[in-house]
């Protein structure tokens, strides 16, 4: 028989892992995954001005998310600099400071592994309704952006020429990336929410003939990568949001084994049976 907070724990990360689907194949077709890095990292600055201020955290972290992408298409348009440089300014900066003022709140008592890393099985029914309903918000506007956010990763150009205003859709794409950063936190953590987009996205991608279907199989992914992880967790006595996160590492790597084990049975072949 399961505790409460282990079935609590896994309907959050189920919960989150079917949003996170999604998003995380957009997020590596647009080859994106410094920004998502960057939104995480920021999200640090966002507890320590919520815990400055004493406004609430959610509202905080998603605010400076919001504010680092607004800040990031600014400075894409105005400036010389490439993106990768200007999303490792910002991904470090925010973190740094962040640090910083949370060193300054000495009469703050604040556990930086649990927001590093995450304490999913510290979650309450609140969270898991908040993670239900947010995740639900988000898939519902990803399948309105769909085709703009599918069609601009393709061509840019063409999108535009269709009419389907792709600046309008990347806004947006920030915009549930900096909601999700915001829930995600208090589960996997900031440093490990960046790959849980990432993994079961590029696992999928591996057997996925169209991007619905790789959209679907990396939400499929990424709630079995929750539930071994946890259960993998259990049994070794392992940190509960590195777990989710090692297990989605082995399905990606087991998902290489078929295409590796081929490479080196051709590599193994004389030259002449090489067709």
């Amino acid at each position: 028989m399961l505790d409460d907070f282990f079935v609590r724990a896994l309907l959050a990360g189920i919960g989150l892992a079917l949003t996170t689907g999604p998003l995380g194949c957009l997020v590596v077709w647009r080859r994106m995954a410094y920004f998502g890095d960057t939104m995480a990292h920021s999200a640090l600055l966002g507890v320590a001005l919520s815990l400055f201020f004493e406004i609430n955290l959610l509202l905080s972290v998603f605010g400076v998310a919001v504010a680092v992408s607004l800040l990031l298409l600014f400075l894409q348009r105005r400036q010389g600099l490439s993106a990768d440089s200007l999303l490792g300014i910002l991904s470090h900066s925010t973190l740094a400071i962040g640090l910083v003022l949370v060193a300054f709140m000495s009469w703050v008592r604040i556990d930086l592994i649990a927001f590093l890393f995450g304490d999913i099985l510290a979650v309450t029914t609140t969270d898991i309704l908040l993670i239900w309903l947010g995740g639900a918000f988000v898939v519902g506007c990803l399948v309105l952006l769909w085709r703009p956010l599918v069609a601009s990763t393709v061509s840019h150009d063409l999108a535009e020429a269709e009419g389907l205003n792709p600046g309008r859709a990347r806004l947006f794409f920030m915009l549930l990336m900096a909601l999700v950063i915001a829930i995600a936190m208090k589960i996997v953590g900031i440093l490990l929410i960046t790959a849980l987009l990432i993994i079961p996205a590029a696992t999928a991608r591996r057997f996925s003939a169209s991007p619905e279907r790789m959209a679907v199989l990396a939400s499929l992914l990424g709630a079995l990568a929750v539930v071994g992880g946890l259960f993998g967790s259990l049994q070794a006595d392992t940190p509960s949001g590195p777990s989710i996160v090692v297990a989605a590492l082995a399905l990606f790597i087991a998902s290489l084994l078929p295409s590796l084990g081929k490479g080196l049975a051709q590599t193994a072949k004389p030259d002449g049976e090489r067709r």
